[in-house]
């Protein structure tokens, strides 16, 4: 099979920035790393530093049509929640589809190669079942393949309204299943895992799936070697409510019912006591921040640096897509630090932009992804270092999480696929458009 060339100006290999190096890749992987002042003369060209694929790790991707509309006012993020259903309430499969697709856009612009969609909207809108009972699923799969890039489907339990059991009602409704096996067997006629997608799980929250049914969950994950995912501790309500019903936190419930392990990531994890920390480190259990949300939302500032110093993997999502940008989400993890430590310098670079790439990609099932080096697959993002935000920075690490955003994102090749050249995406030319009339029509119908 003939191998195509690379020729990189600047690229981050082995956790350093290496000058002019060809990439060869042969069958969507990488086959050689070769450094070389000259191109040779069969190359492709990519200028600025590249950077691997960066993985979002927890999305919505239905949340981008409330950009810009729930920052109206104040509100909390219950009365924010209260947008998210109604906007929820009027999807279908095939404007999900269309929504998704220039959502997927939108990621792959901003350099992201593997989304892990955390998907809950599973029945109409009366909860009724249809006759594909995976129709919602298959409209997001349909969609990042559309895109071109990798989907990681965290097909999401979701069963009660609250920790007190109480039943679901209005547009929960199209969440539920009835119980953890009627979850199970749906998620069973889900598609196997293939090369461009795999299936996971996830449990809501502590407050959607009932501790009893938790095991259901993840006794399906394990047999299906599939990552399992679930949001805690993003609420002080949360908290509270849990410890009021329960007579402990969300994680001490999570890693009593089995749910704790390496292939969990617990999502925010934002109100953490010590015993949390310990119990997630012990069960070497993963976790994925998403801080351009917690702060839109106001939820608090996650203990990122003990996250980060725990064995499980420590990964970034733009969950309500408040802005789809992973350099962004790297950098507020320091940021944020500063803020609630008043100290500098917490976190080095390269562990921030890390969590954008391998481990994004570790908390997805993605093991062969995410790291310029010999055997990976062949996803190359070239960042530029002439704009006006990176101009003067040099190719360093610092720059590119301190100083660009996403439109500084020139190329994207996926599995050795272009998918953006010029910072245009090559099959969704004009997402912007796209996004206008999707949202619109999902927003303001008639």
């Amino acid at each position: 099979m003939t191998a195509e060339l690379w020729w990189c100006e600047h690229a981050w290999v082995a956790d350093t920035v290496a000058d002019a190096v060809t990439i060869e890749v042969t069958d969507r992987r990488i086959s050689a790393i070769t450094p070389g002042p000259t191109a040779p003369p069969n190359a492709n060209r990519l200028h600025g530093l590249v950077l691997p694929g960066l993985a979002n790790a927890h999305s919505h991707a239905f949340h981008r049509a409330l950009r810009a509309r729930t920052q109206r006012g104040r509100g909390s993020f219950w009365t924010w929640r209260d947008l998210m259903y109604a906007t929820a309430a009027s999807l279908n499969p095939d404007s999900y589809r269309t929504l998704a697709r220039a959502v997927y856009a939108e990621m792959a612009l901003a350099g992201i190669t593997t989304v892990g969609e955390f998907h809950y909207l599973h029945h109409d809108a009366d909860g009724r079942r249809y006759a594909d009972p995976n129709a919602m699923a298959h409209a997001l799969i349909d969609a990042a393949r559309a895109v071109g890039i990798r989907l990681t489907l965290l097909d999401t339990c979701y069963l009660s309204a609250g920790l007190d059991g109480a039943p679901l009602a209005g547009t929960q409704l199209r969440f539920g299943d009835g119980t953890a096996a009627d979850w199970a067997e749906r998620a069973h006629a889900l598609p196997k895992s293939r090369d461009d997608v795999h299936i996971g799980a996830a449990i809501h929250s502590v407050r959607a799936v009932p501790f009893h049914q938790m095991r259901t969950v993840v006794d399906w994950a394990e047999q299906h070697d599939a990552p399992l995912h679930v949001h805690a501790c993003e609420q002080t309500a949360e908290v509270q409510d849990c410890l009021s019903v329960h007579g402990c936190t969300p994680i001490a419930l999570l890693r009593d019912h089995g749910v704790l392990g390496p292939r969990t990531t617990v999502v925010h994890a934002t109100h953490l006591t010590d015993a949390d920390l310990a119990d997630l480190a012990h069960s070497q259990t993963g976790a994925c921040l998403c801080p351009t949300t917690e702060r839109d939302l106001g939820d608090g500032i996650a203990p990122a640096a003990a996250l980060i110093a725990n064995p499980g993997s420590f990964s970034l999502g733009t969950d309500s897509h408040a802005v789809i940008d992973l350099f962004e989400e790297a950098r507020a993890v320091e940021l944020d630090e500063r803020l609630a430590r008043r100290e500098r310098g917490l976190i080095p670079s390269d562990r921030l932009l890390a969590a954008a790439t391998t481990g994004g990609h570790n908390a997805l099932g993605w093991a062969d992804a995410g790291s310029l080096a010999i055997g990976q697959r062949a996803d190359l993002v070239a960042v530029d270092l002439d704009s006006v935000r990176t101009a003067g920075g040099g190719a360093t690490v610092e720059n590119v999480v301190f100083a660009a955003n996403s439109a500084d994102v020139t190329d994207v090749i996926v599995d050795g696929r272009p998918i953006v050249r010029d910072r245009v995406h090559l099959v969704v030319t004009d997402p912007a458009a796209e996004l206008n009339k999707a949202i619109a029509t999902l927003m303001e119908p008639g």
